[in-house]
C-alpha cells in the first residue's frame, strides 16, 4: 500500500452518500455539519472515549480499596456482559435515528417533549462529568509523571492547574473541525492497543516476581470502612461501569458520519467488545505485576499504577509506560470533548439551553460547533473544582458521569419497548430479540443508577462524602427550573416525517 493510500484510509475521505443527509432533513434538520467520518472513524471516537487506558488506570486505587483485585476482575466481566445489552438497545435506537441529539432526541420522538428534555440534559451532565473524569485523571497521571521526572510534588492546587491546561489543549484541538478529530481517533485506537500490548507484555517479561492467580482473581480487600462486603463488592463496580461509558459519541457523531445508520449503530458495539477484551488484559496485567500492595495503594506519587511501574521496572520504565498512559487519556480527553460539544449543539438547535442561540452556532470555515466547544471545557472545569479541598472528589466525579449518562442510555431504550408496536427500526435492527436484550439493558441501568448514588466510604464526612446525588439533583432542579420558565416554550425538536422510505434504505438484520 502507497503512502498516499495510507493517508487516505486514515482520514477516511469516503464519499458522502446523498441519503444520509435526506434522512436528516427526514428527521427534521437540515444538514450543517461535515460528513468526513467512515465506519472506522465512528468506532474510533466510542473506542477513544470508552478508553481503557484511562477508566482502568484512573480507577485502579479505587478498585484497590473497594473490593481489591477479585472485585475489579469479576466486576469488569460481569459489567462488560451487563454493557453489551446496554449498547446492543442503544445501536438499535441510534440506527433508527441517526442525529448529533441521539439520546434525548429518540426520547422525544418515541416519548413526549418532556422525556427528550430530561434525557438531554442527563446525557448532558453524564458527557460534562466524562470530560472531567477524564482529563482529570490525565492531570493525575501528568503530576505522577513529573514526580519521577523533576521530583514535582503533585498537590491538589498543581493538579488543578495541569488539569486546566488540558481542558484548553482539548478546546483548541477541536477547533480544527471534524478531520483532525477524526485523524486524531484513528491513531488513538492503535495507540490504545499497541499500548495495552506493551504495558501488560513488560509488565509480565521484566519483574521476577508476579502474584499468583489466586490473588489476581480471589483477593478481596476492603479498606472503605463499611462491614458489609456485599456492599463493598457493589460499590466496586464504579470502576468498570465508569469505564464503559461514553460509548454514545458514536450516535453524537452520526450527522458526521457517512452511512450513519449502520456505521454509528456497529460503532458503539464494536467500541464495548473492543474494550472489554483490552480492559481485561490491562487489569490482570497490572495486578499480576504488584509487588507490594500496602506501597502501591499509599504511592507518594498519588497514581498506583505509577507504583506498579516503578516496583517493577524502575524509574526509567515506569516514566515511559507512565508517557503511554498519558498520551492515551489525551486522545480520550479530546474525544470526549468532541461528543459533548455535539450534544451542546444539538440541545441547543432545539432550543433547550439557556443562551441556545449562541451555543448552536457553527464556524463558516471549519463546521465546528466553537461556543459548544468552549461551554464544554468551562463546565467540566468548575465540575472538578471540589478536587481542591476533597481528596474524594475524583470518586464523585466519575459517578456524575455514571448517574448522569446511563440513565440516559435506558430510557430511549425503554420508551422504545413501551412502543414496540409502532418503533419503526433502522438497517441495523436486533430484531425479535430487541425486547429481552432492552429490558435487561433498562433493568441493569436502574441497578447502578441507585448504587452509585450511595457513599462510598466510612464514615461519611465532608472529605468522603459522595457529591454525585448532589450534582444529579442540581440537574434536575435547574431542568425543572428552566422548563417552566422558557423550556416548554422555546425547546422543539422537528417532527419524524415518518418517510424513512424516502431515504431509500434497505433494512439489514444483525
Amino acid at each position: 500500500m502507497s503512502i498516499r493510500s495510507r493517508r487516505l484510509r486514515l482520514v477516511e475521505r469516503q464519499p458522502q452518500d446523498p441519503r444520509d443527509d435526506e434522512l436528516l432533513r427526514t428527521l427534521g434538520y437540515k444538514p450543517v455539519l461535515t460528513r468526513r467520518m467512515g465506519s472506522f472513524g465512528n468506532f474510533a471516537i466510542s473506542f477513544s472515549v470508552i478508553s481503557v487506558l484511562s477508566g482502568c488506570m484512573t480507577l485502579y486505587g479505587f478498585g484497590l480499596n473497594t473490593g481489591g483485585p477479585a472485585v475489579m476482575m469479576w466486576g469488569w466481566i460481569a459489567v462488560g456482559i451487563m454493557v453489551m445489552f446496554v449498547g446492543a438497545g442503544l445501536a438499535e435506537v441510534t440506527s433508527a435515528y441517526p442525529t448529533s441529539g441521539a439520546l434525548y432526541y429518540v426520547a422525544d420522538q418515541l416519548g413526549s417533549k418532556r422525556w427528550g428534555w430530561y434525557t438531554g440534559w442527563l446525557n448532558l451532565l453524564g458527557l460534562l462529568g466524562a470530560i472531567a473524569g477524564i482529563d482529570y485523571g490525565a492531570a493525575l497521571f501528568t503530576g505522577a509523571f513529573a514526580n519521577l521526572q523533576w521530583g514535582f510534588e503533585p498537590t491538589p492546587g498543581k493538579t488543578m492547574v495541569i488539569y486546566l491546561c488540558i481542558l484548553l489543549l482539548h478546546g483548541l484541538l477541536n477547533l480544527f473541525g471534524i478531520r483532525l478529530v477524526s485523524i486524531l481517533n484513528s491513531i488513538s485506537v492503535w495507540w490504545h492497543i499497541t499500548g495495552v500490548a506493551v504495558i501488560v507484555g513488560v509488565l509480565w517479561a521484566v519483574p521476577s516476581h508476579h502474584q499468583s492467580a489466586s490473588f489476581v482473581f480471589g483477593k478481596f480487600v476492603n479498606d472503605t470502612g463499611w462491614n458489609s462486603h456485599w456492599y463493598v463488592i457493589l460499590i466496586g463496580l464504579l470502576l468498570a461501569q465508569y469505564t464503559f461509558s461514553g460509548y454514545d459519541a458514536s450516535a453524537h457523531l452520526s450527522e458526521e458520519t457517512t452511512g450513519a445508520q449502520i456505521n454509528a449503530a456497529r460503532g458503539i458495539v464494536r467500541a464495548i467488545t473492543w474494550s472489554w477484551l483490552a480492559g481485561g488484559v490491562l487489569l490482570a496485567g497490572l495486578t499480576f505485576a504488584i509487588q507490594d500492595y500496602s506501597g502501591t495503594q499509599n504511592t507518594d506519587t498519588g497514581v498506583p499504577p505509577a507504583q506498579i511501574f516503578l516496583d517493577a521496572l524502575g524509574t526509567g520504565g515506569a516514566k515511559i509506560l507512565l508517557l503511554i498512559v498519558i498520551v492515551a487519556q489525551l486522545f480520550c480527553g479530546n474525544a470526549e470533548v468532541a461528543a459533548c460539544s455535539r450534544m451542546v449543539f444539538a440541545f441547543s438547535r432545539d432550543g433547550a439551553l439557556p443562551g441556545s442561540r449562541w451555543w448552536r452556532r457553527v464556524s463558516d470555515r471549519t463546521r465546528t460547533p466553537v461556543h459548544a466547544v468552549w461551554l464544554s471545557v468551562v463546565v467540566a472545569g468548575v465540575l472538578a473544582a471540589p478536587s481542591l479541598y476533597s481528596t474524594t472528589a475524583y470518586g464523585a466525579v466519575t459517578a456524575i458521569n455514571v448517574i448522569g449518562i446511563t440513565p440516559a442510555y435506558a430510557i430511549p431504550i425503554f420508551l422504545r419497548l413501551r412502543n414496540r408496536r409502532t418503533f419503526r427500526p433502522g438497517p441495523w435492527t436486533l430484531g425479535s430479540w430487541g425486547p429481552f436484550v432492552g429490558w435487561i439493558a433498562v433493568l441493569w441501568v436502574t441497578f447502578v443508577t441507585v448504587l452509585f448514588l450511595l457513599p462510598q466510604s466510612y464514615p461519611v464526612t465532608t472529605e468522603t462524602f459522595n457529591y454525585a446525588p448532589v450534582a444529579l439533583a442540581a440537574v434536575l432542579l435547574l431542568a425543572t427550573i428552566w422548563w417552566r420558565v422558557a423550556g416548554r416554550r422555546s425547546y422543539q425538536t422537528p417532527a419524524y416525517s415518518n418517510a424513512r422510505e424516502t431515504a431509500g434504505l434497505e433494512e439489514e438484520i444483525v
